[in-house]
């Protein structure tokens, strides 16, 4: 009788023991630390999933779950707040697919390129759909050209008016008041910052004076001073010292301190560009505001995608001092929960919550920027190819 060979080991598994020698093993030092901190991470583990399954009292989230994603929103109306949540997802789905749709497209192309196959390629192209057909505007639509009329729609829905009934800001909390914080921010704060950064590059002594003195102003200033400006002093500044509303003062605030710092991150970006291709455009005809948006702009956002959305994760962080404004984003309605009779003491699961909750939106975030900079990278080195 002969014994059947041993299987041979797949090159998925000796490619993992290689990896794990080189990185973790390749010294009786950093084995004996690798070692060590897996025990460690293995006894926190451990003692986390024992604390969250036999002594924490999950019960504080589960009676209060309502309160820390929509505040005081009337139960009545929260089909509002679903209704812009479809809106929301539907647009992230509209985008993932058009970029989808557009890799796809542009892999075919290339292959028939390729192929020298130009105008076959461009007659299947044409008979997908008639220029007349919903399908042939839809694929033409870009997702951006649906951000205002989305960011109207949200504000209707959310607030009400014109058929809905009102519902102040003072009744909005939690993770809702968050996201419609810092998300307004971020669209507002974003195109002022990229004109500051213009202003500070420009070649016009008060343009760039006044953008330089604005930028170093506000990153002087600690955040929580800016909105205490915001929150105390700008109804005094203002004719007729109207009665703003609270919300309205933290988002002036918060787009009044982060657009500085992303004009200085927009700035690096436009460092980063040759001035040969300024003078080229001028060359080929290209007035200053065509210069800017077709060749200048569309480099050095890409650049500085990092940084931008960096800057965007700590806005979505800095929202928590809203807290100390009476404003009950997610660390005020936290406080509040925290301050009910039958919860005192409950710290850990509320603010363990609370940090998962900012957590996923920032690594969402992340994710995102990771998405933009390699579709970016693609489309820049197929564009240069080409």
């Amino acid at each position: 009788m002969t014994s059947k060979p041993l299987p041979r080991p797949s090159r998925s598994s000796a490619a993992i023991r290689h990896w794990l020698q080189r990185n973790l093993f390749n010294g009786w030092f950093n084995s004996l630390l690798t070692i060590g901190l897996l025990i460690l991470i293995g006894w926190t583990a451990t003692n986390l999933i024992r604390w969250a399954t036999t002594q924490a009292q999950w019960i504080v989230i589960t009676t209060n779950l309502r309160l820390i994603l929509v505040g005081r929103y009337p139960v009545d109306q929260l089909w509002r707040v679903w209704t812009v949540l479809a809106i929301v997802l539907g647009l992230i789905g509209f985008w993932v697919s058009k970029g989808r749709g557009q890799k796809a497209k542009d892999r075919k192309i290339e292959e028939q390129e390729r192929a020298g196959a130009e105008e076959q390629g461009s007659q299947e192209d044409f008979d997908i759909a008639s220029p007349s057909s919903p399908v042939f505007l839809l694929s033409r639509l870009h997702p951006i050209t649906l951000l205002p009329l989305a960011f109207l729609l949200i504000l209707w829905l959310l607030g009400g008016g014109l058929g809905l009934p009102r519902v102040g800001t003072n009744l909005w909390g939690g993770l809702l008041l968050t996201l419609v914080v810092a998300i307004i921010s971020t669209v507002l704060a974003f195109p002022l910052g990229v004109l500051l950064a213009l202003g500070r590059q420009s070649s016009l002594p008060v343009v760039q004076g006044f953008s330089t003195l604005y930028i170093e102003l506000m990153r002087g200033l600690p955040l929580i001073g800016i909105l205490f400006m915001a929150q105390m002093m700008l109804p005094l500044v203002l004719p007729g010292q109207p009665n703003i509303d609270r919300v309205v003062r933290a988002i002036a605030g918060l787009v009044l301190f982060n657009a500085a710092y992303l004009a200085e991150s927009v700035r690096g970006g436009l460092q980063s560009i040759p001035r040969g291709q300024t003078e080229a455009a001028r060359a080929l005809g290209f007035n200053l505001p065509l210069t800017l948006y077709l060749i200048i702009l569309p480099q050095a956002l890409r650049i500085a995608i990092p940084a931008i959305v960096g800057q965007f994760i700590s806005l979505f962080k800095d929202t928590s001092l809203l807290a100390l404004f009476a404003l009950l984003e997610l660390t005020g309605i936290a406080r509040s929960i925290l301050a009910q009779p039958q919860f005192l003491g409950r710290y850990a699961e509320v603010y363990l919550f609370v940090g998962l909750l900012y957590w996923a939106f920032c690594y969402t975030l992340s994710m995102l920027s990771r998405r933009l900079e390699s579709s970016g990278g693609s489309n820049h080195s197929r564009h240069t190819t080409r």
